[in-house]
Formats: C-alpha cells, structure tokens, sequence
C-alpha cells in the first residue's frame, strides 16, 4: 500500500490531529457531531485506527510500518516504545521536530532533493536512523537555506524536544540522546498498534 495521498482533513477529523501529516486542525463543530453520533468502536476498529494514525503521522507504507514493528519485537525492551523511538529517530521526522520542516513529507522532500547533511555527509534517505551526538547541517547552498530559514520563521512558535538541540542562527540540530517515549509529539496508544500487528501474524 502506497503513502496515503488524498484529502487530509478527512482524516484528521477521524483520527485527529495528525502534526506530522499536516497542520490542519478539526474544527471544534466537527468534533463535537462526530460525538454525538458516534457509535461503539469493536476493538479491531480501535487498534486499526491508532496503527493508521501512526502510520499517517509518519508518513509509511504499511510495508514499512510492519517492518519497523518487527524491527521492535526483536529488540530488548518495551516493543511499542522501541517502536516511537525507532520512528522518532528517522532523519525526515528529526528534521520536523527541529522546526526546518513544517510537515514530515515536507522534511522527506528536503532530504531527498539533497539539501540536508548529517555529520558533514549528505545524506538523502528519509528512513536513515539518526544516533546521538549526530549533527544535522544544511548544504552550503544559498537555496537550500533560504528554504531551510523559510521554514524556520514560519515554526518559530514550535517547542524544540529535549533530545534535540537546535541552533537556529547556523540552522543547524543536534540529536542530544535517545527520545524518551513520552515526549513523542502524537497522542497515541502504541501497544494497541503492536497488538494489531500480533493478531495480523
């Protein structure tokens, strides 16, 4: 299954909020309608709504979601936080958090044109799995960081996560450690993905 593609608000109001997708919001009046006409959710119905949230947010394939999951089982610890982690230290979703990107698919499209180096090298894979201590820097390049600052001004209001350190005036990031779970920027249940994915296998 491809990257979703159609109307975004659509989703929104069934899922909420989705930051990494869009920065649409639903109206209040949509909501409360969805709630008063709201009718018993069966327990398939919830975990597939959380796993195409997190899938929505970080903009995957569901091949790519699956994949990740296994990547988690097989790793020691919780796997639904091993899961956020693994997902919130993707270079396109680390540029987002640093505020160089209004969206993840806008930050994909930043590192797949080139413009994004990590520790120097470019890099221009949008899955590359950031570590700490790494340093994300924009290419030497008058339109790479006219486009970067552009962004920059335009989420200057955005809190910057504490795993990160941004300099704004270098637009240049710094991954500081491994996220901490609970500061994933998406109100999700993420056992229920991984339960939805243990029923499926």
């Amino acid at each position: 299954m491809s990257r979703y593609r159609g109307p975004l608000f659509k989703k929104i109001c069934r899922l909420g909020s989705l930051p990494g997708l869009t920065s649409k919001r639903s109206r209040v009046g949509n909501n409360v309608r969805n709630q008063s006409r709201s009718i018993k959710k069966s327990e398939y119905r919830i975990r597939l709504e959380e796993k195409q949230k997190l899938r929505l947010h970080y903009g995957l394939t569901e091949r790519q979601l699956l994949k990740y999951v296994r990547i988690a089982a097989k790793t020691k610890g919780q796997t639904g936080q091993v899961l956020l982690q693994l997902l919130e230290m993707r270079l396109d979703n680390i540029i987002f958090r640093l505020g160089m990107a209004s969206t993840i698919p806008r930050a994909r499209q930043l590192v797949n044109h080139r413009h994004i180096l990590v520790n120097g090298h470019m890099v221009n894979i949008p899955s590359y799995r950031c570590k700490p201590r790494d340093i994300i820097t924009v290419r030497d390049d008058e339109k790479s960081k006219t486009m970067i600052l552009n962004s920059m001004d335009s989420t200057s209001d955005k809190e910057v996560p504490n795993h990160l350190i941004l300099h704004s005036v270098e637009s240049k990031g710094l991954v500081n450690q491994i996220i901490d779970p609970t500061a994933v920027g998406l109100k999700i249940n993420e056992l229920l993905v991984v339960e939805y994915y243990s029923r499926k296998t």
